[in-house]
């Protein structure tokens, strides 16, 4: 049934109950002419007269008698479906449908899961790992994040972070190896590689040179596809690698990695949150995007400042004081 056809029963229902067509154009926000002109359409559709209708009344024929109990039990269910899903739309309540990147789910969105846990018990998050953008109504996807480039495809989404690409090692690694003090100097290192999910092959590094971003093939001496198998590559002593200043921020400050080459340290990808459709998100959604807004916009806790990449560089052996997060 088309949805013109279903506005125009509900008026139909609703002037026989006021036995008005303005005051059922009143109840329903329209103007007396829609009303009247809904109410021609249906008569029309259907092929009877509803209404014996004079200027000072209104009163049902035969066949709106008939019409109307035949359509009241439907009506009232259909009103009962539409006031469910509007209940559960605002429930605090029911499934909440993740989807994340593996790389920054365990070090940036797992806080903002555990804490929405804590406030909703009766949601029931379902997270899946994944780096792409599926099909959204298929998926049945909720809230996703993204990290890199804004996401496309029909989703509203809000960049939420600046990530760093910051390039470190070891300490123990220096001890042995030494620091490279310039880009050039990595192509006499062992640096890691991360495999791009689709193609396979190693990611070229980015830095900051100037104003622009340069984009360089690193050889790799360890090569994975796992954002942490890298990083324990890295504090293992194995390999320089270009971590994400997420998962590289705690090591350099905890001290067990020390960043090089700051002066180089590019920034221009970004942490996204994405959704589907601004005005119709149930309320457990939206306080989840509110809640990933307020505990990831901006948080210095996943970033390091100059100060701490010049000091940490210049000092490999002492920690920088950690930063408080919000």
């Amino acid at each position: 049934m088309a949805i013109n056809e279903l506005r125009a029963i509900f008026n139909f229902a609703k002037a026989a109950e006021m036995g008005s067509l303005r005051q059922a154009a009143a109840a329903q926000g329209i103007t007396p002419q829609a009303s009247s002109q809904l109410l021609g359409q249906l008569e029309s559709h259907l092929g009877v007269r509803l209404f014996h209708r004079t200027t000072r009344s209104l009163s049902l024929t035969e066949e709106g008698r008939q019409f109307l109990a035949s359509a009241q039990p439907g009506l009232a269910t259909l009103q009962q479906a539409i006031q469910g899903a509007r209940r559960g739309g605002e429930a605090m309540a029911g499934p909440l449908r993740i989807v994340a990147p593996r790389s920054i789910l365990l070090e940036v969105v797992w806080p903002v899961i555990t804490e929405f846990c804590r406030r909703h018990p009766q949601v029931e998050p379902d997270v899946q790992l994944d780096d792409r953008i599926g099909n959204w109504v298929e998926d049945r996807v909720d809230v996703g994040f993204r990290s890199g480039y804004p996401p496309e495809g029909g989703v509203v989404a809000r960049r939420l972070l600046s990530l760093q690409l910051i390039v470190c090692a070891s300490p123990a690694y220096i001890a042995r190896h030494g620091a490279p003090t310039c880009i050039a100097d990595l192509a006499q290192h062992r640096c890691s590689g991360f495999r791009h999910a689709a193609t396979g092959k190693p990611m070229p590094w980015e830095f900051q040179v100037g104003d622009d971003i340069v984009a360089r093939d690193i050889l790799p001496a360890f090569c994975t596809n796992d954002i942490e198998v890298e990083a324990r590559a890295v504090l293992g002593g194995h390999a320089v690698g270009q971590l994400v200043g997420t998962t590289a921020a705690p090591l350099v400050r905890s001290g067990h990695l020390v960043p090089l080459l700051p002066q180089h340290v590019a920034q221009h990808l970004g942490l996204y949150v994405y959704y589907g459709n601004r005005k119709a998100l149930p309320e457990r959604v939206r306080a989840f995007i509110d809640l990933a807004v307020e505990m990831l916009a901006n948080n210095p806790a996943y970033a390091l400042t100059p100060q701490e990449l010049g000091l940490a560089q210049a000092e490999p052996g002492k920690r920088p004081r950690a930063r408080q997060t919000r």
